[in-house]
């Protein structure tokens, strides 16, 4: 009994340290040789651990993101969980790769013809935090579409991040 105590333990310590290394690696990077592209930034009156809640509340999207429709995160807040919703009338599967609480968050997504990376960076600065968006689109109708794409993710961005302000100030 003492010795299948001990094996759990050191188990489960084995596993939550791959977690903390999986959540603290390098986070993946943009397809910087994409055609579609952009990265934004914006500055929030709201510590880090307050925009991290209502951005990584995944199944709540929608109560504050106007674009986003029936979101939902199958399992936990952890590496390789994925996650469904729904923009632009599109249908999205997305995959976490990044949950570092309070300082980044990103996720790859794969719709019909299309592959993103999309990565959220965090960073505290006297009870402020300035938010960085990245986002890459590749595949067939990303290169077909490249100009109207541009166009359309910047304009995304840009109204993501003034949504997550609104809602992190409130």
């Amino acid at each position: 009994m003492y010795l299948k105590s001990i094996l759990l333990t050191v188990n489960s310590l084995i596993i939550s340290a791959g977690l903390f290394a999986q959540n603290n690696g390098k986070m993946k990077s943009i397809n910087n040789k994409a055609p579609v592209k952009c990265s934004k930034s914006i500055t929030i009156n709201a510590s880090s651990e307050r925009v991290w809640k209502i951005l990584t509340d995944i199944d709540n999207w929608n109560t504050w993101q106007t674009e986003i429709h029936n979101p939902k995160l199958n399992g936990e807040l952890l590496p390789e969980t994925t996650f469904d919703w729904k923009t632009g009338g599109v249908k999205i599967h997305s995959t976490l790769h990044t949950v570092e609480p309070f300082k980044r968050f990103g996720w790859t997504g794969k719709a019909t013809g299309m592959f993103a990376i999309h990565n959220w960076t965090l960073t505290e600065i006297n009870g402020q935090t300035m938010v960085t968006v990245d986002e890459s689109m590749d595949g067939f109708l990303a290169k077909l579409f490249k100009k109207s794409f541009n166009k359309n993710l910047e304009k995304g961005m840009h109204t993501w991040l003034e949504l997550l302000k609104k809602e992190c100030e409130k």
